[in-house]
């Protein structure tokens, strides 16, 4: 069942991305990261700018106790062979991180794309669009209502991250 609903929504988010998928010039290599104290978000620096929003959301969705990190990985690594196979260069990576592999992280691969809140959230939206045509996301939910933050709390994920991978950073910890 998971395959599937992750399957779908790799599917989905493709298509939803070709829209925006534009060639335009390659942003600048980031530097190095700099270690950063214990507690600290240690993907700062590396991954993604220091956050210049966040947000706190709290869903009324309960994790599937069966989910583990390896549920997870197995989730984002589908979604982004989606992308990597995908007929055209989709603007953004999608991976997790930390120890239970509960982080997801969306990079922006195209100067421009990600550039924005408002554009962060309008690709966050078509993620809860393709997420609610999924049987697996319609079963354990009431479709209509929920979000993509809802499907990452149902997985297990406790933040996700948005970056244009230059200068802004959304930061988002799902309750």
């Amino acid at each position: 069942m998971m395959k599937t609903f992750a399957a779908s929504l790799a599917i989905g988010l493709l298509l939803a991305a070709s829209a925006s998928a534009q060639t335009k010039p390659a942003a600048k290599p980031a530097a190095a990261a700099p270690a950063n104290p214990p507690g600290e978000d240690r993907y700062i620096g590396y991954y993604y700018p220091k956050p210049t929003s966040t947000e706190v959301f709290e869903s009324q969705m309960q994790t599937i106790p069966s989910m583990d990190r390896a549920q997870r990985i197995q989730f984002v690594t589908v979604v982004s062979q989606g992308t990597i196979q995908a007929a055209y260069r989709v603007p953004y990576a999608v991976f997790a991180k930390g120890e239970k592999g509960d982080k997801m992280i969306i990079v922006g691969l195209q100067s421009g794309e990600l550039n924005t809140i408002y554009r962060m959230r309008a690709l966050l939206a078509n993620m809860t669009t393709m997420s609610r045509l999924s049987p697996f996301f319609q079963e354990k939910t009431v479709a209509e209502d929920a979000t993509f933050f809802d499907l990452l709390k149902l997985l297990g994920f406790q933040s996700l991250t948005i970056t244009d991978g230059e200068k802004i950073t959304h930061q988002v910890t799902i309750k």
